[in-house]
């Protein structure tokens, strides 16, 4: 927390504006909308709630399938499931780690010959690094089919200096307790439709219909925001771009000290993109460094310091053994590659020189400790 929380949480509170709707509610819509530069933002429960009315908007149901990028959290799928449509997975690339435009290109190419186009593509940033966008929409727009951006992760990022989660038809933003900024659990969607969006506050709130008693007309959702969770993400808000700046100076920190290690690679940045850098996120090549992700994280561990894999590849997961998956070629699944050597550090904004010095300590050490093991065993 920034510390500014309680001034909007104590207006909620002295104006009695508890439930989903009220002043913290229209300004965390406003102040969203205006930082990245669209029409309008609906503030709902979760990023999972944005995307779900996203694929709702767009007349996504049973039967249809959704393009998605495969290496991601679960939340990014879910919603094609409660829709009743069908998920078909596609591969990252290795210059952004995001969707690869060639394995989707395959994928809209195979479709085309089955006749059944998507009806929407949800595209990951993930760990705050925008994906390939120029080539993503390039393809998208030659199939006339609509781009759902998951910017949950990315929110503060830009591409080609334009913000991250305002290229699709809708963007989504999520404010989970893990993300740059939180609202504790909370979302946005975002659009330049304007009429959309209003459908979007009208399925999030059951459905209401404009009539003096309760009428129902269609099946909506109780997925707004409260009045004072909007409070805490106006605060925070307020202090995103000094997150931005801690994420990229621990990103900064971290390279400076480990990127020299044979065998470490650091996710890379694009040309002409700035991510917020929400995680840092490598991946370690076990043949080079002489030591495996799972070594490195043990040893963290043991030390009382969480870092975890990136993110199982939806493809992998049981629950969508059965789904189509599209890898970036047929030599390479990019996302396995990143799955099976990736390694998130600590990376949270209020992170200590101190803290982030031991991080790399206990991973230098643990290094160190393998090759003269090694050294050992081989003489």
């Amino acid at each position: 927390m920034s510390g500014k929380e309680h001034k909007y949480i104590n207006e909620a509170f002295q104006t009695n504006w508890i439930a989903p709707l009220g002043p913290n509610v229209d300004a965390f819509e406003t102040g969203i909308a205006e930082y990245v530069g669209v029409n309008e933002a609906v503030a709902v429960s979760s990023g999972t709630a944005a995307i779900h009315l996203a694929l709702l908007l767009l007349g996504v149901g049973k039967g249809d399938k959704v393009f998605c990028s495969s290496l991601t959290f679960i939340a990014s799928a879910n919603p094609i499931i409660y829709q009743g449509a069908e998920p078909v997975f596609i591969d990252s690339e290795p210059e952004t780690w995001n969707m690869s435009p060639q394995a989707l290109e395959r994928a809209f190419e195979d479709a085309i010959e089955d006749g059944t186009l998507p009806k929407a593509v949800i595209v990951v940033n993930l760990y705050g690094q925008s994906a390939k966008m120029n080539e993503i929409i390039a393809i998208c727009n030659h199939y006339e089919v609509p781009i759902i951006e998951d910017a949950a992760e990315s929110l503060g990022a830009m591409y080609k200096g334009k913000a991250s989660g305002t290229f699709g038809k809708f963007g989504v933003f999520s404010f989970n307790g893990n993300k740059i900024i939180t609202t504790s659990g909370g979302g946005m969607l975002v659009s330049n439709d304007r009429e959309a969006l209003q459908k979007a506050r009208f399925l999030a709130t059951q459905a209401r219909d404009a009539a003096p008693h309760y009428q129902h007309s269609q099946i909506g959702f109780n997925y707004r925001l409260s009045n004072i969770l909007a409070g805490i993400g106006r605060a925070q808000l307020e202090v995103l771009e000094e997150r931005i700046a801690a994420r990229r100076a621990i990103f900064d920190k971290y390279f400076d000290e480990l990127s020299n290690l044979s065998g470490f690679t650091f996710m890379p940045e694009l040309k002409d993109t700035y991510s917020n850098r929400w995680l840092t996120a490598l991946t370690i090549n076990e043949k080079e460094a002489g030591i495996s992700v799972t070594d490195i994280l043990r040893a963290l561990s043991e030390e009382n310091i969480e870092a975890r894999p990136v993110w199982k590849p939806l493809h992998l997961q049981p629950v969508f053994k059965e789904s189509k998956y599209y890898p970036h070629n047929e030599q390479k699944s990019v996302s396995e590659v990143l799955f099976n050597n990736g390694l998130c550090l600590p990376s949270g904004s209020n992170m200590t020189e101190e803290e982030i010095e031991t991080v790399i300590y206990h991973i230098k050490q643990t290094v160190i400790k393998r090759k003269e093991r090694a050294e050992m065993f081989s003489s």
